[in-house]
């Protein structure tokens, strides 16, 4: 039986309304771009979004509790985050639900905080040179339908040392034409019962997520991270039956 998926997809939506360059991009939101694509997907029961500006970011405990993966976009305004919401998603993480934390959102508070380290650090520069995102790990289901490699014409460069714990699996990597740098650039962690992917590309002053590859890659990993039909751990005293 195939999964029956309920996503979520966050997005700060400030970039979009405040700079004409990104507006012209993703006239309806970075969110509403990725969710249009996620739809089309038949696994895939609902497909809802949520912002930084709505009442508790959009993220309430009613939504949280029926949502199965997460997706979260974040740049400008990670400190604008309340950390009570922060606690909710770490703690729906832990209980099973995935999170797909993208590009920038690398230095989102729910990112540190699952991650246990300083997740805002890494080398980058806004340059716009081209990226060639390498499959290192061809059986990994996000990498499923992906060639070898694909490059994304226009892309902020990243490079490591990315302050992030030793990954489960390291599915992709990229390289940059404007540099030496390369990067991690699609990884995966697990962190209580929820299974968490990062994936890099995706700078709002380009066209990114228009591209059919990093849909692609985003589409599995939401099918990857969301949480499989399992029993919650017997945990706390219990007596012999």
């Amino acid at each position: 039986m195939s999964k029956r998926i309920n996503v979520v997809v966050w997005n700060e939506y400030l970039h979009e309304v405040e700079m004409e360059e990104v507006r012209q991009i993703y006239p309806d939101g970075i969110h509403n771009t990725i969710a249009a694509h996620l739809r089309k997907n038949s696994d895939i029961s609902s497909v809802k979004t949520a912002t930084l500006v709505q009442p508790e970011h959009g993220l309430t405990e009613a939504l949280l509790a029926e949502t199965d993966v997460l997706l979260w976009w974040g740049h400008g305004a990670h400190e604008k985050v309340e950390d009570e919401i922060v606690q909710r998603v770490y703690d729906r993480v832990q209980a099973g639900m995935g999170l797909v934390v993208l590009h920038s959102g690398h230095a989102s508070k729910i990112f540190s905080k699952l991650m246990g380290t300083n997740t805002d650090e890494l080398k980058w520069r806004e340059d716009g040179t081209c990226s060639t995102v390498f499959t290192v790990m061809h059986n990994h289901p996000i990498a499923k339908g992906l060639p070898d490699s694909f490059v994304v014409p226009q892309e902020e460069t990243y490079g490591e040392r990315f302050e992030i714990p030793t990954p489960d699996d390291i599915i992709f990597i990229s390289s940059f034409g404007g540099g030496p740098e390369v990067f991690r650039s699609g990884v995966t962690f697990t962190r209580g019962l929820g299974r968490i992917f990062y994936f890099q590309p995706g700078h709002e002053t380009y066209p990114v997520y228009h591209q059919a590859e990093v849909l692609r890659v985003i589409e599995n990993g939401v099918l990857w991270t969301a949480p499989d039909e399992m029993t919650k751990p017997i945990q706390g005293h219990r007596p012999l039956d």
